[in-house]
């Protein structure tokens, strides 16, 4: 579990939107963390303790005057990692701004010396308004993280304004890069991963393509931002949703994905060349629809672009390239050269015909190659195996 042992203050205000905050309470601990629910006056009058006590299997404290050890704002100020804030009401943040410490979520936020990440969360104009903006002006200055409001609907109706509470998958990737970045090697580092598939068009309606769903270089831009990394993600045409806090660049066809990553490579300390762009491409497109009726067709086809012979010139000194192997039957000693030959730091093998692993799955089964030697990998989560292949390419840094 990527955040076992780290222990989080989930601070819960009064707002409609407090009924996300069981959903992320839910993923934290999931997640492995240890959270410590603290429930304002209000905010109890949205979602009772017990469920959050249910959600986490920890006590839920609400007030300075609760039984039981004193001080209680003083221990959890000092024993946690991180103080979350979901979702941050307008009132909130007006009195954690003026240091106000007249309850126990703004005590604990008054006495702690950890990292706070807040989601506001209020009716679109109150978020607007001067004072709210000047408040979280302060907190910023503070060094606290913002993470949304979102524009979407609102208690009152659809708005095309910000003030939406960000979603409890979106606050979730924050709490794990504030957590996990500070400690990697990839803090601060240009992060360059492709991913999905590419398309050569055979006329205006068919194209040539393969299998790729995507999903395991989006698990790797996933993982290289939680460790701190600036991620730019370009990405054939997947169905997948992107990535929280990832710059995103769309490509269709291989030639595209070519001109992406060259540009990319030159300020990258990392390249991942998870993308499976095709291989071929017609080596002339159709002006228009083929038509069935005329019968049998014989097919042209051309070689495209060997993208990672292409970003030679252009790499950084110094930069870490991953190569991605999707091989069948005999994979080692193709897999080893291509090692040498596009001069990789690491390869990542995989198998096609592999059960649970490869394509249009969850799960993987690689070997990860290098000049030290070769590891082969159990089948796991592609999540999964992406934090195997970034704390690889952490050694090599």
């Amino acid at each position: 579990m990527r955040l076992a042992g780290r222990r989080v203050v989930l601070g819960v205000s009064g707002g409609i939107a407090s009924y996300k905050a069981c959903v992320l309470a839910r993923r934290l601990a999931e997640a492995g963390a240890l959270v410590d629910v603290v429930l304002t006056q209000g905010g109890a009058q949205f979602i009772g303790p017990v469920t959050f006590e249910g959600l986490t299997g920890r006590p839920v404290l609400t007030s300075l005057w609760d039984r039981g050890p004193a001080l209680a704002h003083i221990r959890l100020a000092q024993d946690a990692e991180l103080i979350v804030i979901a979702p941050a009401t307008a009132n909130l943040i007006a009195r954690a701004a003026q240091g106000m410490a007249d309850d126990l979520l703004t005590a604990i936020l008054l006495a702690r010396t950890v990292p706070v990440l807040v989601a506001p969360a209020m009716n679109d104009r109150m978020y607007a308004h001067p004072a709210t903006q000047q408040n979280l002006a302060t907190l910023r200055e503070r060094g606290w993280t913002m993470v949304g409001p979102a524009v979407g609907q609102l208690a009152e109706g659809p708005s095309d304004l910000p003030g939406r509470m960000s979603e409890p998958e979106e606050i979730l990737v924050q709490v794990e890069r504030l957590l996990r970045g500070p400690q990697s090697r990839l803090r601060g580092k240009r992060v360059v991963v492709t991913a999905g598939p590419t398309r050569e068009a055979l006329d205006p309606v068919r194209v040539i393509t393969n299998r790729s769903s995507g999903r395991m270089g989006y698990a790797l831009a996933e993982a290289a931002f939680a460790r701190g990394a600036a991620v730019l993600l370009i990405s054939g045409p997947t169905t997948l949703a992107p990535p929280p806090g990832i710059e995103v660049q769309r490509v269709e066809s291989t030639e595209q994905l070519q001109q992406g990553v060259a540009r990319a490579v030159k300020d990258a300390d990392v390249l991942m060349m998870a993308a499976a762009p095709a291989d071929f491409r017609p080596a002339a497109k159709g002006r228009e629809k083929r038509d069935r009726a005329a019968g049998n067709t014989t097919l042209a086809l051309e070689p495209t672009p060997d993208i990672l012979e292409t970003t030679k010139p252009f790499r950084r000194k110094g930069a870490v390239i991953v190569g991605f192997a999707f091989e069948t039957g005999e994979k080692a000693a193709r897999a080893k050269r291509k090692l040498t030959s596009k001069g990789l730091d690491l390869l990542v093998v995989n198998r096609a015909d592999e059960p649970g692993a490869g394509a249009e799955v969850e799960t993987n089964r690689v070997t990860l190659l290098s000049a030290n030697g070769e590891r082969e990998l159990p089948l796991m989560s592609k999540r999964d195996v992406a934090e195997q292949v970034c704390e690889a390419v952490e050694a090599l840094l």
